[in-house]
């Protein structure tokens, strides 16, 4: 054999090892990893000094569409945790007859104090894209899809109690510990209103009866008067970020990047979808502005678009946040 003819076969046996490869982790991920749903569990000591423990659980970016009965099922589980608090950051619909399922999905936690902000996709359908404008930048919508039944999605929330934190604030109290939130709509379509954070924040603590409120023995420990600020939004950008760690947020939680969706193991994330440090797309991280920190986690959610239905060494999760006393 010749070596030209030798080299080629060499080359011909190469392309088609990488080929197989490719294939056998496209199916792993739109077959497998894509399925296998993952609940994350994360410590943060964020609370006031001598506070009991909270468990805080962490939704995002469902994406769903009506078959889709095993995410469905997986989600009603988690309500065996027994969370103190659900918190949702957005994007859960995939599809335009996605509420029933989300309703569905949501139905145990009924009850249990909840607050929420939208994302793009609670709006807008999804779109088939080229992947690779994702190297690009944020992903830009400038023809929007059908829309969707967000009235639906917020009479779902409004009926399990959670509360619209969409360019607005609330308080949610949980035993000793007031809970103060603040948060904004989707900024990665620009619906966020950063101007408006500071008056929100004003009017909750006007009109919050617990607010003047002291412990009543001066000699025990005031942990009734504990407070712990959160940041609540769907897509990390920093200027939303920047905002709220200046506004005071303690702790911030989004969802949105997907955790980069397709990853490489050892390097992480691709794409980010937004402006966040590609080693803070997914998990718990600090984050710093100025003289101040934040606690910031970033889900990387539970769902996919189903025009792009694969993960890869990025499986779907929920996560379980204990927040736990400073001292603790």
């Amino acid at each position: 054999m010749s070596p030209l003819n030798a080299g080629g076969r060499v080359l011909t046996t190469a392309a088609g090892l990488v080929a197989g490869a490719g294939l056998a982790a496209l199916a792993w991920g739109s077959l497998v990893e894509r399925k296998r749903y993952t609940l994350r569990q994360v410590r943060v000591p964020v609370l006031p000094a001598g506070s009991a423990p909270l468990r805080v659980l962490h939704l995002s970016d469902l994406h769903m569409a009506p078959w889709q009965r095993d995410k469905q099922e997986w989600v009603r589980s988690l309500a065996t945790l027994k969370p103190d608090l659900v918190v949702n950051t957005g994007d859960n619909l995939g599809h335009v007859d996605g509420v029933s399922g989300i309703e569905y999905a949501l139905e145990p936690f009924a009850g249990i104090p909840g607050v929420f902000v939208n994302g793009s996709n609670d709006y807008f359908g999804p779109q088939l894209k080229n992947p690779l404008k994702y190297f690009g930048g944020p992903s830009l919508v400038h023809n929007y899809p059908a829309r969707l039944d967000i009235d639906s999605l917020h009479r779902v929330f409004a009926g399990l109690g959670w509360k619209d934190l969409n360019n607005a604030a609330d308080v949610v109290s949980i035993g000793a510990t007031r809970l103060e939130f603040f948060g904004v709509d989707d900024p990665h379509i620009g619906l966020d209103r950063l101007d408006l954070i500071t008056g929100a924040i004003d009017e909750m603590r006007a009109n919050d009866p617990l607010a003047e409120e002291t412990w009543p023995d001066p000699a025990q420990p005031a942990v009734a008067d504990g407070i712990l600020t959160i940041g609540v939004t769907h897509a990390p950008y920093q200027r939303v970020l920047n905002s709220f760690v200046n506004h005071g947020a303690q702790l911030i939680l989004a969802g949105h990047t997907h955790g980069g969706q397709v990853c490489v193991p050892k390097f992480g994330a691709l794409v980010t979808n937004c402006d966040i440090p590609r080693r803070q797309v997914r998990g718990l991280s600090l984050w710093n502005q100025g003289l101040r920190t934040a606690f910031l986690n970033v889900s990387a959610g539970l769902g996919t678009s189903i025009y792009a239905p694969v993960r890869f060494a990025c499986p779907p999760e929920a996560t379980l946040l204990t927040l736990t006393a400073v001292d603790a």
